[in-house]
């Protein structure tokens, strides 16, 4: 794992990454969108996923996933809201091909550079064409998850719920510009020609269109959220901050830079570099500025935690889970934190603590897979290895690994009573995982 706090889970093959101020912005962000398309904000996710590519996708069901490398390419929150306002349109429309989730689907993109695009960077279209007369055509049809009509329906959704939440679509035309430029930059731009062979409108065609949409709505020059923009800034930093190598990090939040965004990012980025006064230094400036924002208190604990001072990370942490009523995914850390000063000893000073905080984690968020494996120490330090099994089967069942998942539970079951809830949920794990199993063998 990266970290405790922003920390990636195999629930696709790059892994999907849990932050807690980060899921907080996103549904902030989306919150007026998915109203405005009809849906309940409570039912519908946002899902941050680590990958570079600049992409988002749906893949069934009320979520969509939004890469780590969208993120980065996006300059204001604006830009991420057209994009999520075009999944949406594909979520109401239902154009998802494939409802296992995001786990078995391929990405479904928002890009036009789909298509055998790596044939035609090299080719043009009979490139392209060659490509699929090789065979590769289903390989291409799990990345291409839409036609044409069905992204067209999605542009025009899109729009339509950004009017509706009048939220201004210059951000959605800015990021089509980006995807634009990709194209340009790769030598993917085609000609009408090769568009024939792309299930993907041509970028230049969709940004006619809505320009002209958008231009009309009254929305269209509605100033930013600044409150929301200051937001973004930062989860964006942060994100560069954790994912990338410190010298990116470093070149691109230069230490001339003293806000906060680039603080944010420099802070992780030096600890991971082994340098911890220089990565506090940066901490406890943020904390000087803003001594009650729960994600910097968050930042401190996990630098300390991780840095091999648990101790120390217990205030920062408890005051993090304080003022965030109990977030699980900080809440987990907190946990951590706890066993680690005890050193996993049940009968230590703040073991009884860990074990309030870690079950009232799980009872909040139950996708959580560390949490499942602190409170899977705490049950075999204490000795009850049928639980401590079920936690592991819990673990193993979110990260993907149903082979284990299914021999944790069936351990588990061998001596909880069956009908007792943690037996009953042993079972659902083992029946999950045994339909997993058997599903990957017909699919090879």
């Amino acid at each position: 794992m990266l970290a405790a706090t922003l920390a990636p889970m195999p629930a696709t093959a790059q892994g999907i990454l849990r932050d807690a101020e980060t899921e907080a912005l996103l549904r902030d962000l989306a919150a007026p969108l998915v109203r405005a398309a009809g849906l309940d904000p409570r039912n519908v996710d946002i899902v941050l996923v680590n990958d570079p590519e600049v992409n988002a996708f749906v893949a069934g069901g009320q979520a969509v996933y939004i890469n780590s490398g969208l993120i980065n390419e996006a300059d204001n929150a604006a830009e991420v809201q057209g994009v999520i306002a075009h999944e949406l349109g594909h979520v109401t429309g239902g154009h998802a091909i494939d409802d296992r989730g995001a786990r078995a689907a391929g990405h479904i993109s928002i890009l036009s550079v789909l298509l055998a695009a790596a044939a035609m960077a090299a080719g043009g279209g009979e490139a392209g064409l060659a490509v699929l007369a090789a065979g590769q055509q289903a390989a291409i049809g799990k990345y291409i998850a839409y036609t044409r009509g069905e992204e067209e329906q999605a542009d025009a959704a899109g729009a339509s719920f950004l009017s509706k939440a009048g939220i201004s679509g210059r951000g959605s035309i800015e990021f089509f510009h980006k995807l634009l430029n990709l194209e340009n930059r790769y030598g993917l731009t085609r000609t009408d020609e090769d568009a024939f062979y792309t299930d993907h409108p041509l970028t230049d065609d969709r940004i006619a269109t809505l320009q002209d949409v958008y231009e009309k709505d009254p929305a269209w020059n509605r100033p930013a959220d600044l409150l929301i923009e200051a937001r973004f800034q930062r989860i964006k930093a942060k994100l560069v901050g954790y994912l990338d190598e410190p010298a990116d990090t470093m070149r691109a939040y230069p230490e001339y830079l003293t806000g906060e965004p680039a603080r944010y990012a420099r802070a992780y980025a030096l600890h991971k570099e082994g340098f911890l006064d220089k990565s506090m230094a940066e901490t406890d400036t943020l904390l000087a500025g803003a001594p009650n924002d729960p994600y910097f208190l968050e930042l401190k604990g996990q630098i300390l935690l991780e840095a091999g001072h648990p101790a120390e990370a217990l205030a920062p942490l408890r005051r993090a889970t304080e003022l965030t009523n109990n977030q699980p995914l900080i809440a987990t850390t907190f946990g951590h934190a706890l066993i680690a000063v005890d050193d996993g000893a049940p009968n230590g000073a703040h073991f009884a603590e860990a074990t309030r905080v870690l079950k009232a984690a799980v009872s909040r968020d139950r996708e959580n897979p560390f949490a499942w494996y602190q409170l899977g120490v705490i049950y075999a330090a204490n000795d009850d290895l049928p639980r401590a099994q079920l936690a592991s089967a819990e673990q193993q069942s979110l990260e993907g690994r149903m082979p284990e998942a299914l021999r944790s539970a069936e351990s588990a079951l061998a001596s909880l009573p069956k009908d007792s809830p943690d037996g009953l949920r042993a079972q659902d794990i083992a029946m999950e995982a045994r339909a997993a199993i058997a599903h990957d063998k017909k699919r090879h």
